[in-house]
């Protein structure tokens, strides 16, 4: 058995204020000098973010649809106990208390984690629109499901003393301790865009913001009650969920995507990855000019490319790297934004171009649990792979995948599975999944790392191929000046070819400038037939650059020629400087 403090922090309905007060009471516990092991329910990436700025640990979740059921305990005890023993666990549900997947009677809602953990659960209501109505509501949540304890109440958004007052009589009365009476304060609320929360690493002001609603939670919540609820949570009987035993093999670097554009990553995917032999290193697809030196595989996680694109695609050099990288084929996993950052454009930005196909913003939200299978062998896993994961996205990408999709959701065809080099080494996809779930997927995964030969920081230069002589004169041929020629005027010896001249502009004659266009064309026919008649006598064309013969004929000076008696100003037939 195992001793772990612990609550859920719900809400009647998502807008509620929950992330707001979970975030608040997890921060200001860790201001008394407790360490609080956060965790969030779902697959939400975004809490977990500022669950992370709040405490100084890892943001975890706990999703039985991702994970499995039997994972939950296990990843909790992790959480807890990585990378320091915790004093308490504070887990921030989803949605509604009950809401779950849609048509399983509430799988994977916070009530089915609440009630497979053995947690008690605070509740958060808003008031701003209510005030004995809040009641109602309350003893509804805490009558629905026996099997769920509801043991406390924070009421959020008061607009007055006498509203607050009002409410908590109200709700005391049904039996449920009132925990603390926020008021209304839009300093502490967080911002929104099309896919929920502004992450917090993309927030300049996050950690002032943190630290007010800190104060203020400190303020207006009782957390001695908190502790206390924490505190009856039972004894648990699980083993800490672990990573694969350790491989023993030279690491090998795994380019990891990371900055204000991929913000998107659960914290087993790096544990899983150290595991098997792998050292994941972030790199900023927006900032870094260059992938991490020795990488010998990419991961690029979600977040939020299309925010991002214009800054993406004006790094170029990144761009054209991991354009060759992956078409040596450097093992690459892409998820939802990753396959975006592969893709040729998104609005019209144009980013890697690896994944042929276009994305753009679409006005319908696309948020759903998912079953996946392979129908071929992938980077991922062989034929027949089955996987639960989710899709969190607001595009649409054109086609939506390719003649070997990374996977068939429910059946249909998704996503890219490439094999530039005949192996398969790409797999891009709007799926989401957690590997702690699926550990094979990062075994596969990490095996095709170590098997893509020595670790490089990119793919290799090509050589140059060397310049093709013409036998008879030793002239450079025109697809590609060689390094070295030989002298012509001191046999044996050699200096460096100088870059082929750049073509003129043909200008004609001033004589005939002066001529009308009639009489112009006539001259420049004759010119043509008078140096046509000397090519063919042997005499050089008084032309610059012209006369491309093997050697002048006996007699007759090469054009352009100075004494060669001294050797200098002496110019070969193709009218370049010779030594």
């Amino acid at each position: 058995m195992v001793r772990l403090p612990r609550f859920v922090v719900a809400a009647a309905a998502s807008g509620q204020g929950k992330t707001t007060v979970a975030v608040g009471i997890m921060a200001a516990l860790s201001r008394r000098g407790l360490e609080v092991a956060p965790a969030k329910v779902g697959p939400d990436y975004i809490d977990p973010g500022y669950h992370a700025l709040a405490t100084g640990r890892p943001g975890r979740n706990l999703d039985p649809w991702l994970q499995g059921e039997d994972q939950l305990l296990p990843l909790l005890l992790n959480g807890f106990r990585t990378p320091r023993l915790a004093d308490l666990a504070v887990v921030e549900g989803v949605m509604g208390l009950f809401d779950g997947r849609l048509g399983t009677q509430g799988w994977a809602s916070t009530a089915h984690v609440a009630t497979v953990t053995s947690s008690p659960v605070v509740l958060v209501v808003d008031i701003s629109s209510a005030a004995r109505t809040v009641a109602a509501t309350v003893h509804g949540l805490r009558t629905f499901d026996s099997a769920v304890r509801v043991a406390g109440v924070v009421l959020n958004k008061s607009g007055s003393p006498r509203h607050a007052d009002e409410v908590r009589r109200s709700v005391e009365a049904t039996g449920v301790p009132v925990l603390g009476v926020l008021p209304r304060d839009a300093g502490v609320s967080a911002p929104s865009r099309h896919l929920g929360l502004v992450p917090a690493a993309e927030r300049p002001d996050a950690e002032s913001a943190l630290d007010r609603l800190a104060e203020q939670t400190a303020r207006f919540v009782d957390l001695d009650a908190l502790l206390e609820i924490a505190s009856t949570a039972p004894d648990v009987q699980a083993t800490p969920w672990s990573p694969p035993t350790r491989v023993d093999r030279p690491p090998r670097v795994v380019a990891v995507a990371g900055g204000r554009a991929f913000t998107f990553r659960y914290a087993e995917t790096d544990e899983l990855l150290r595991a098997l032999g792998c050292e994941p290193v972030v790199f900023d697809p927006a900032v870094d000019t260059s992938l991490p030196t020795g990488t010998s595989g990419i991961y690029l996680g979600g977040g939020f490319p299309e925010v991002y694109a214009a800054s993406l695609a004006t790094n170029r050099a990144l761009l054209a790297e991991v354009r060759e990288a992956v078409a040596a084929g450097v093992p690459t996993v892409a998820e939802c934004a990753g396959l975006l950052y592969l893709s040729q454009a998104v609005d019209g930005h144009a980013l890697v171009g690896a994944v042929p196909a276009q994305a753009a913003m679409h006005p319908r939200l696309t948020l759903r649990y998912r079953t996946a299978t392979t129908n071929h062998d992938s980077l991922l896993g062989p034929a027949g792979t089955t996987v639960r994961g989710h899709e969190f996205h607001r595009t649409r990408l054109d086609p939506g995948h390719g003649p070997t999709p990374a996977w068939l959701l429910d059946g249909d065809p998704e996503g890219f599975s490439l094999a530039p080099t005949g192996r398969p080494s790409v797999h891009a996809s709007y799926l989401h999944t957690h590997w702690a779930g699926h550990p094979e997927l990062a075994a596969h995964f990490a095996a095709a790392v170590h098997a893509s030969g020595a670790a490089t920081s990119g793919p290799a230069v090509p050589a140059t191929v060397p310049a093709v002589h013409d036998p008879a004169c030793s002239r450079p041929s025109r697809s590609r000046p060689s390094r070295t020629r030989p002298s012509r005027s001191r046999p044996g010896r050699q200096r460096p070819a100088r870059p082929p001249r750049r073509r003129r502009a043909r200008r004609h004659p001033r004589r005939l400038r002066r001529q009308r266009p009639g009489q112009r064309t006539a001259a420049l026919a004759g010119d043509r037939a008078a140096r046509r008649g000397r090519h063919a006598r042997g005499i050089p064309s008084t032309r610059r650059g012209a006369g491309r013969s093997c050697a002048p004929p006996r007699g007759r000076r090469r054009h352009g020629a100075a004494d060669q008696r001294s050797g200098r100003g002496v110019r070969t037939a193709g009218g370049r400087p010779g030594p």
